[in-house]
């Protein structure tokens, strides 16, 4: 008599993760693999290792779904140290600057923050990501070499002051995808001429991914033993909450299966006295079989025509 080894569940969907500090992106993606002992495991956008908070990890077919998030708009809440810069511009790295006695002031600061709200120049930090000559800037940096990098538009849509005791500045801040965090903190110690670093940062959301849905890489274990590990799961369906939904069934929904372009229906175009050129169109689609799973997402090409450039086969 031969028996049979049940298979492990294949999972597909999006974890938000509570990352600890300490470690990197790409460990709590290792962590979640072994865990879930399944391979195809991404994340939507690196948390930098002494950060923590909301790190969304993609798994199965969710990975494929990280072109949609690469930009998105995220909230952090920190703590800036006054007094000192460092290399890194965070708590991790060596001075860069003697210690002095800080204690900025809440209105002074309050004016810099509505300075750098909106669309604002930044340049990233040495210690970073981004290529110099084909070579990752951090690389340059630590081995002391001059790292020039050239700065970036990005958008702070939110920066709040939330208290400050002595040298230590508690903030809220809201911006867009490629913000570097650390790069705030360095440039307000420039101003107030007494150099400053981010001493503390906890990601609180990513676009619609939130700390109320995160768990602990302990509790997902746990989840993983019990059995449970969908009830911490975001489901494909749940993606992309602001995308409107279409439901095909037939050959509607096998020529979209096999990836084929399509024009919207006559009932889902402008309503009657609207002019078509006037009704902006709506840049994706979220594709629902018959039994209202996510089978597609299509991308508007032109007019009434949309394409599903990614299909869950």
């Amino acid at each position: 008599m031969t028996s049979t080894i049940p298979a492990k569940p294949e999972y597909s969907g999006v974890l938000v993760i509570d990352k600890p500090a300490g470690i990197t992106s790409h460990d709590v993606v290792a962590r979640v693999r072994k865990i879930l002992h399944q391979h195809q495991v991404g994340h939507f956008g690196t948390l930098d290792p002494f950060a923590t908070g909301v790190l969304p990890v993609s798994v199965g077919k969710g990975t494929r779904f990280a072109q949609f998030y690469l930009k998105s708009r995220k909230a952090y809440e920190g703590t800036i140290q006054f007094g000192f810069s460092t290399d890194t511009y965070d708590s991790t790295g060596e001075a860069t600057s003697e210690a002095v006695s800080a204690s900025p002031d809440a209105a002074l600061l309050e004016g810099y923050f509505r300075e750098y709200t909106g669309r604002i120049m930044q340049t990233p930090p040495p210690f970073s990501a981004k290529k110099v000559d084909g070579v990752r800037a951090y690389k340059l940096a630590r081995k002391h070499k001059p790292v020039t990098l050239t700065p970036v538009e990005i958008e702070i849509y939110a920066l709040e002051l939330l208290g400050v005791k002595g040298e230590l500045v508690q903030f809220a801040v809201e911006c867009s995808g490629g913000t570097y965090v650390r790069s705030l903190a360095h440039d307000f110690g420039q101003k107030l001429g007494c150099g400053a670093h981010l001493a503390i940062l906890r990601r609180t959301a990513v676009a619609e991914f939130s700390l109320t849905q995160s768990v602990t890489l302990e509790r997902l274990q746990e989840a993983a033993q019990e059995g449970k590990v969908d009830s911490c799961m975001v489901r494909l369906e749940a993606l992309l909450p602001d995308c409107p939904e279409l439901l095909v069934r037939g050959r509607e929904e096998i020529s979209v299966r096999h990836g084929h372009a399509f024009e919207l229906a006559q009932a889902m175009r402008p309503g009657r006295g609207e002019a078509s050129g006037n009704a902006p169109a709506v840049n994706l689609l979220k594709i629902l079989g018959a039994e209202r799973r996510l089978i597609a997402v299509a991308r508007h090409v032109s007019g009434a025509l949309y394409h599903p450039n990614l299909v869950l086969v």
